[in-house]
């Protein structure tokens, strides 16, 4: 896996590394088991510094989708067993993101059904689906 960060971009540099694991995760790029590099040398590749890696390493830890193993470095875990609550605590934060997320496009004066559309055709790009009317193959 090839990852890339952008320092350009208004969001931290530790969330985008956990973002693009995640992302690599859910697209089949990266499966249980596989070791993902050392902090030192993702830091050193990406020329950042360690503890922003580590930062998000922990996080990926904590939200259940790395296994850390001391000297064996961090690796993909279990896509069952993410977290301590695991499939239930995964549904209450994406319903409570959506819900920001909505809150948001309608506060920019957006409208439940252009919504339920956007969120439809993610959906679908996400999990490779065709849905009428999209023209993007990725969101």
């Amino acid at each position: 896996m090839i990852l890339t960060i952008d320092q350009s971009r208004g969001d931290p540099l530790y969330r985008q590394i956990r973002d693009r694991i995640v992302e690599g995760i859910a697209t089949g790029e990266l499966q249980e088991g596989d070791a993902l590099p050392s902090v030192r040398r993702l830091g050193e590749d990406l020329g950042i510094n360690l503890h922003t890696v580590n930062k998000a390493y922990a996080l990926l830890r904590d939200e259940g989708y790395v296994v850390m193993r001391g000297r064996g470095g961090a690796r993909i875990a279990c896509p069952a067993k993410t977290g301590p609550g695991g499939a239930q605590d995964a549904r209450d934060a994406v319903r409570a993101a959506l819900a920001k997320i909505a809150v948001e496009f309608k506060a920019r004066g957006g409208s439940a059904s252009e919504f339920e559309a956007l969120a439809a055709r993610v959906c679908a790009s996400v999990y490779d689906e065709n849905v009428p009317g999209d023209t993007q193959s990725r969101a």
